[in-house]
């Protein structure tokens, strides 16, 4: 049975590593945002000794799951050179490793959107590469990505829980320790869900208004 009083009591502690849930998921946004930029760039070199096994290390990471990745680190690491990293650490590394995939592949598809006389001109104005991609291209491709990448950290936000997996103490984590000591889970797995959602619906709906106001942007630029 639901008990109100109950809920009343757990709540605030909840709420209290609800800033440690969010740390851990704007921390290792940072790290996918910066390192997918390289990714981006080396997946779209003319090396093949460079492109290739960067896209054969992307896809490996894409396309395993997070949870093991997280196990090597804190676990395997430890073992291979000596590296002890702690749960919050570890959570963030994880996170930003995996999910700068999917940033590479948003960066890439925005740079790819440029239009090519935006190079056939850099190249016409003799622009270096560094003038070419700092001046021309990447203020074109980055914008209209934003959108995308404000989606994934909602996603990111939303697979914190499986960090509980490396004792990380965030909501999920809490709310199990909360319910080995009462024998109730009813309450507790209900208001992690609440919280998830009363923080990530905000956040989509600012995404979208975000999303519909870089369109509008185009369209009007499009029409000038």
């Amino acid at each position: 049975m639901w008990d109100w009083h109950y809920v009343w009591e757990i709540l605030p502690k909840l709420l209290t590593v609800v800033p440690i849930t969010i740390a851990v998921t704007l921390a290792g946004f940072i790290i996918a945002s910066l390192l997918g930029m390289p990714l981006a760039l080396a997946r779209r070199s003319r090396s093949r000794w460079i492109s290739l096994p960067i896209t054969a290390i992307a896809d490996f990471i894409r396309k395993t799951p997070l949870i093991i990745q997280l196990y090597v680190i804190v676990f395997v690491f430890p073992e291979m050179i000596g590296v002890t990293l702690s749960p919050f650490i570890a959570g963030v590394i994880g996170l930003g490793i995996h999910y700068s995939t999917y940033m590479s592949e948003v960066y890439r598809s925005g740079i790819e959107a440029v239009p090519k006389g935006q190079w056939e001109a850099s190249t016409a104005l003799n622009f270096s590469k560094a003038k070419t991609w700092f001046r021309i291209i990447l203020p074109q491709s980055i914008p209209p990505t934003i959108p995308v990448m404000g989606n994934y950290l909602i996603v990111m936000f939303k697979e914190t829980p499986v960090l509980s997996a490396i004792t990380l103490v965030e909501l999920l984590m809490t709310a199990k320790e909360l319910g080995s000591s009462s024998f109730r889970y009813l309450e507790e797995f209900t208001l992690v869900g609440i919280i998830f959602f009363a923080l990530s619906y905000p956040s989509a709906l600012l995404v979208r208004a975000l999303e519909k106001r870089m369109q509008g942007r185009e369209r009007s630029a499009a029409t000038k």
